[in-house]
Formats: structure tokens, sequence, C-alpha cells
């Protein structure tokens, strides 16, 4: 029990769920020899670190690019939403708790980590991907740097500019806000 408890120990640092698989043998292997007959205990441990790839549930809404679930934060993919303490921020997160209310969500995790969280593209059981729905809202931006212009065509006109301090982050016009 101490080896899973310090697997266990090693891998919470990490915010990506992971599913650690351990399997204990023990063969007991007799050698005896003219003089003395010995039985020998040889213990062998097999230990398999399995990274989730995917992960469902209710979402708890961070912000308007941020949401929980299963306790692991996950930032939205190829897109970027006001902060809560930029305008239209609180408006972008009440946006993203009404699409993602009485849903179960989906979560397909990207190889990135944005602040301490998990990136991923996430989908609502009708296969809609909240990141399309943010940016057709006008509640979010496409960020190229990141989706390869994916939700570029989405953008309603003119939100570059309602958005502006999204767009200016984006272009390293402004320092980045500090996570909590």
């Amino acid at each position: 029990m101490g080896l899973l408890r310090l697997l266990i120990r090693a891998l919470s640092g990490s915010r990506r769920p992971k599913a650690v698989v351990v399997r204990r043998e023990t063969r007991v292997v007799q050698d005896s020899t003219p003089w003395q007959p010995r039985t020998t205990v040889r213990q062998t441990a097999e230990i398999r670190i399995v990274e989730v790839k995917e992960l469902r549930g209710r979402a708890f809404v961070i912000d308007g690019d941020t949401i929980e679930i299963g306790g692991t934060r996950i930032r939205l993919a190829g897109i970027d939403a006001p902060e809560l303490d930029h305008p239209y921020g609180t408006k972008a997160k009440w946006t993203l708790v009404n699409l993602c209310k009485g849903q179960i969500v989906r979560a397909v995790f990207d190889e990135e980590m944005s602040h301490d969280r998990v990136v991923a593209t996430c989908t609502l059981p009708d296969r809609r991907d909240l990141a399309a729905e943010m940016v057709k809202a006008g509640m979010a931006i496409d960020w190229p740097k990141f989706s390869r212009g994916r939700y570029f065509g989405l953008e309603p006109p003119g939100i570059r500019k309602k958005l502006w301090r999204c767009d200016a982050r984006q272009k390293g016009l402004m320092p980045p806000s500090l996570p909590d």
C-alpha cells in the first residue's frame, strides 16, 4: 500500500488527471540442494501510468474560457474571453453558464497547459463546441496562435473592438492577468 500512496502523491502535483494501475505478483520458487532445501520468495510489481485523454461531467464555470469538471480546471482551446474584472467579463461567464447548465460536458485534452490548467476542446452532448458557441455569441475571440484560425470565421463583425483587451493581450500589448 505504501508504493501506491507514494505514486499517487507524486502524480497529484500535476493537474492533468492520471490513472495508476499497480499489480503485485508474488512467486514462490523452490530451490533445493542436496544438503539443504531452500524456499525463496520473489516479489515483482508492475506499475503502469495511464494518462486520461478525455473527461466527462457537469461543468462548473470559472470565467468565460475556463471550466472545472471533477476538480480539474480546463481552459477552452483556441479562444480568449475577457477576464471577470474586464469589460464584458461577467457577461461572458454567464453566457458559458447558460450553455453548460444541465449538460454533461465532454473535454478532450490537448497536450498543452495554460496557467496551471489543462487545455481541452469541450463539447456538449449535441456535439456543439463550447469555444465556437462562445465566439458566435460575441463573448470570446479566436486566438489564432492556438487555434490556427479555426474560430475566426465565426466572429461577429466588430467583436475585436468590443473585446479590445483580449485583442491587445493576443498582440502582446498588455501584460496577461495574473491567475488567482
